[in-house]
């Protein structure tokens, strides 16, 4: 859903999903600027809860089903990631992140960077962003 209070602010549009956890600051959950929709890193948090799902897997799946929401927001998918960035407390979860990841997305997958950081809010254990294109 388009978040009315922001929409057509100079040709972008904020996007607002009750599906998805409310921003933790002062920033929208996506911006769609002509045909490219900026989403804004998601957490494992639960958006009816607010609480952290427990655990790495628990928590990645919930980051790709919170970014759905934000995305189908939008008008658009998951499939509609040109580009993501993954951020994972320990690069030792690379390969079950990109295991979880593989069922939500189809070829030809988005492109995308992974970086270990040294922590994120809520004590998440990874936080994903991504950009679609809607053309």
């Amino acid at each position: 859903m388009v978040d009315t209070k922001t929409a057509d602010r100079g040709g972008r549009r904020a996007i607002h999903s009750d599906q998805a956890p409310a921003a933790l600051g002062p920033y929208s959950q996506a911006v769609v600027a002509g045909q490219t929709v900026y989403l804004s890193g998601q957490l494992g948090l639960d958006p009816a809860s607010g609480v952290l799902a427990q655990g790495v897997e628990a928590q990645a799946h919930q980051v790709f089903r919170n970014l759905q929401a934000v995305a189908q927001a939008a008008g658009g998918g998951l499939d509609d990631a040109v580009k993501l960035t993954i951020l994972l407390m320990d690069m030792n979860d690379f390969a079950l992140v990109n295991e979880i990841m593989e069922s939500y997305f189809t070829k030809p997958y988005p492109a995308r960077a992974t970086y270990q950081v040294a922590a994120l809010p809520k004590a998440a254990a990874l936080e994903v962003e991504a950009v679609l294109f809607l053309g």
